[in-house]
Formats: C-alpha cells, structure tokens, sequence
C-alpha cells in the first residue's frame, strides 16, 4: 500500500526553506553574507564620500577660529581658544556684511523672478498642445548646454545701451535669463506627473486658467518649486563670473564672491589668513542654512516624479 506524505504546515515550511538554505554558491547562508558584505562596502563609501565633502568645510571653520600664526603652525589641529574677533573682523573690517548684504538684495528677488517665470513657462508647455510647443521646450533645453563664458562679451555691450551696467535690478535681470533653462526644464517634467483631473475639474466650476494655475496647480507643484528654487539659489550664490564682468566698479554693490575674491587676493600682502578663513566661513553659512531648513522638501521634489 502506498503511503503519502501529509502536505501540512511542516511540508510547506520545508519547501519554502530549501530556497533559502543556499545562496547563488549553493552553499548555506551566503547571500545573507554578501548582502551583509555589500551593505557594510555601501556604508564605508558613504562615510568616505561624507567624509570628503564635509572634511573642507569643517576644516575652514576650525581654522576661522584660531589666529594666523596657528593655522600656519599647526593647520590640522583643534584651536585651543575660540577667537571669535576673526568673524567680526571680517564681517566688518573686510565688509563681508556688505557683500552678503549685496548677495541678497540680487540672489532673493531673482530666485523668486526665476521661479514665477520658469513655471508659467513650465505649465505652459507642459499642459497646453500648440504649434511651436516643442520647439520652445528644445530650445530652452538647449540654453543649459549654452556656456556663459561665450556671452559675456555681447552681454556687456546689450547692458552697457540698456544702462545696466553696476545695477541690482541689471544682475537680477540676467540671473532670471540665466536660471530660466533649467528651471523650465526641470518644471515640465514635474509639471506632466500632476493630475490633470484637477485642473480639468476647476475649470469645469468656472475657474480660469490664471486661477486654475496659482490656486490649484502650483500648489501642488511645491515640492518641485522647492527643490528647483534650491539649485537656483546656490548657482546664483555662488556666481562670480557674471557679477564681475557686469559689476566691476562700485566697491559698495559688489557681491559676497567678488569681496571674497579681493579679500584672498588681499592676504598676499596682510597675512590674515584667520580673517580670510572667517569670511568663507560667514559665506558658507547662508548656504548651509536654506540646505537645512528646507532639506525634506528637496528630498520629496526629487522623489516625486519617481513616486507618480
């Protein structure tokens, strides 16, 4: 008489082990200890990628706070006192406080300039079908591949007739032109993975396409507007090429990178390397405070279109 196995809890646990009681190798255990193995590689790349990224910045702030015979002396060791006259000196005596004054007054309305105009262009493109709309889209795309560097001449004779040389509202005006590309590149995508059901249902309550843009769906773009306003913010931060081919003669209106410049270019003949030290690190600290306030909204922007 033929017997059969019962096909109980113990029959079905046995067949679902036997997958894991080997890994690729067939031996017992060793895709548990290359998953393991993977996991700790993984982490020491980040750590050493951490650790090179940061290690600079942390370096500049320890050396901001010593004096100029100790960050020659012993440039990788702890200060032991805080000097904390390097900062006021540099904020006052080489008119860092100035310079990052002059830094705001351009970098904030033109990131708020760039980020109204780059998602109505954005919207525009992405939501409404008309001829020429690929086109413009390409050629916007085509603005990111265009360096900078090629249009500083012809930009400096167009600002010079226009009488925009040495202004605020000149360099705001060209850091708009100069966000714009990838600002609407960056827009459309995001734009095209929000639903269009809702527009399509304020319209049908009466709304207009002004309304229907400002109320309904920029609101919902803000992760995107979000991540976007933070890349516009460090480029336009961080520039120095355009401030000083269009802003060259006025010490008073010059920006955070020009002082910085002039404030290295400086210590050739003064030595105040604490001073100097304490500008970089006065001008990283803007930076690192928009970054860290508004950390989780880039992280969701750049999620979110993967997450549609």
């Amino acid at each position: 008489m033929t017997t059969t196995e019962p096909t109980g809890v113990s029959g079905r646990s046995a067949a679902g082990a036997a997958p894991d009681a080997g890994g690729p190798s067939g031996r017992p255990g060793s895709g548990r200890r290359e998953g393991r193995v993977l996991n700790v590689f993984s982490h020491g790349f980040l750590v050493l990628w951490g650790l090179l990224a940061a290690g600079p910045l942390l370096w500049a702030a320890m050396s901001s706070l010593k004096t100029s015979g100790q960050i020659l002396d012993s440039p990788w060791s702890l200060p032991t006192t805080l000097h904390w006259e390097n900062w006021s000196r540099a904020w006052t005596g080489a008119n860092i406080g100035q310079y990052t004054l002059n830094s705001l007054i351009v970098v904030v309305p033109s990131v708020l300039g760039t980020m109204l105009l780059g998602s109505m262009v954005a919207y525009v493109i992405a939501r409404f079908t008309f001829p020429g709309n690929r086109f413009v889209y390409f050629l916007f795309v085509g603005g990111m591949t265009f360096p900078v560097i090629m249009a500083i001449v012809p930009l400096f004779f167009v600002m010079k007739n226009f009488a925009l040389l040495d202004t605020y509202h000149g360099l705001i005006l060209v850091y708009i032109a100069y966000s714009l590309p990838f600002t609407v590149f960056f827009m459309t995508a995001f734009f095209r993975t929000l639903p269009g059901s809702i527009a399509e249902a304020a319209m049908i309550d009466g709304a207009s396409h002004s309304r229907v843009f400002f109320q309904v769906m920029l609101p919902m773009a803000k992760p995107g507007l979000v991540s976007v306003g933070i890349f516009n913010f460090l480029g336009q931060w961080n520039q120095y090429l355009l401030p000083i081919a269009l802003n060259p003669q006025y010490d008073d209106r010059r920006l955070l990178t020009q002082g910085l410049a002039m404030l290295a270019v400086s210590q050739g003949y003064k030595g105040d390397w604490s001073g100097l030290f304490a500008g970089l690190t006065l001008a990283m600290l803007p930076v690192l405070a928009v970054y860290t306030v508004f950390q989780r909204q880039v992280q969701a922007g750049l999620t979110a279109g993967a997450l549609k």
